[in-house]
């Protein structure tokens, strides 16, 4: 039996592995269950008593070899594999490097930025959570405002209300609280809101405040400083028209219209056939905002206005359906690479 299990040992460690064939034949020989080492377990029975004890001893001695060189086997042919990895075919042909782009949203929005910082306005930014005062209460929302029902906004937590922003106003609301007039600002961010998802609108969309405060300043301010705006966004025919609205925040308020950039004022399902785009809201500051922050409207005086991003760059690259923004669809991100 002895003279056997020597043998065997001595086989094992002759065994020449270089490929996979190799070491499946190498595990059907040694490790697997009616391999040659299995075998001799089976002959135990037949092993005298008084040497069973150490014949077992060779025999599970044997076995560990045998898995320790099968392990060494395997290593062996793993390294040998990212060796040929290391050293590529270089007959091969080449990889095409493949490089991203600015996604459409985010050029509109540094464009935005750089038309209002050569008048003097910077950035700021605040919180996507947002609790009731700065996002309803100090921007004068009564408290049966529809935007204060789960219906409109995404609440997290009520008593005390804690919802995702549904306007980036709230940032102006802390700029007022913590700096003093004169304050020239944008807000730009992503706001949230419970609407059904559209070609026209969505949950989750990106919004760009203004917000100027100073002393004496007009609606005739607010009226040059986006006539400015769209003729820099788009061409200097761009047509800008304002209808009255409301706004709890500002008083005058408006909506702001602009000549349809897709059909050029022919019609079509963005400007609903009517030849204007509505772009966003504006408005002068009511007093009681600037009161809730601190600031004496007695003294000073201010206009906000709020745009969609989204909607600025539809209108911008001629983009019918405001949902390919989010589907990350790499042919349509592909039509931007100019940018």
């Amino acid at each position: 039996m002895s003279n056997s299990i020597e043998e065997i040992k001595k086989e094992v460690e002759a065994f020449v592995v270089s490929s996979e064939a190799e070491l499946e034949a190498y595990r059907m020989r040694f490790i697997s269950r009616k391999s040659i080492i299995g075998e001799l377990f089976g002959n135990m029975k037949s092993v005298p008593a008084e040497e069973r004890k150490a014949y077992g001893q060779d025999v599970n001695a044997l076995k560990n070899l045998a898995e320790e060189r099968f392990q060494f086997h395997i290593d062996s042919l793993k390294s040998g594999s990212k060796k040929a990895e290391d050293h590529p075919d270089l007959t091969l042909p080449p990889i095409e490097s493949q490089f991203g782009t600015i996604h459409p949203l985010t050029a509109t929005r540094q464009r935005f930025i750089e038309i209002f910082e050569r008048i003097g306005f910077n950035v700021s930014s605040g919180p996507e959570i947002e609790d009731d005062w700065h996002n309803f209460t100090a921007l004068n929302f009564p408290e049966n405002h529809p935007a204060r029902e789960m219906q409109d906004t995404f609440f997290l937590e009520k008593n005390p209300d804690i919802a995702l922003r549904t306007h980036t106003s709230s940032v102006q609301i802390r700029v007022m609280e913590n700096e003093k007039p004169p304050i020239r600002t944008l807000s730009p961010g992503r706001v949230f809101r419970n609407e059904a998802i559209s070609a026209r609108a969505h949950c989750v969309f990106h919004q760009m405040e203004g917000l100027y405060i100073d002393k004496g300043v007009s609606f005739a301010d607010l009226k040059q400083t986006l006539y400015h705006f769209a003729k820099e966004m788009y061409t200097k025919d761009t047509q800008v028209r304002f209808r009255p609205s409301y706004f709890p925040f500002t008083e005058p308020s408006a909506e702001i219209d602009i000549s349809c950039q897709i059909c050029h004022g022919e019609g079509c399902n963005i400007c609903k056939y009517s030849g204007w785009v509505e772009i966003g809201g504006a408005g002068m500051v009511d007093p009681n905002v600037l009161e809730n922050c601190g600031i004496d409207s007695s003294v000073y005086s201010g206009f906000a206005f709020g745009m969609g991003i989204e909607r600025i760059t539809m209108l911008r690259y001629g983009i019918k359906d405001l949902r390919l923004f989010t589907e990350n669809d790499i042919r349509f991100l592909k039509q931007f690479n100019s940018l």
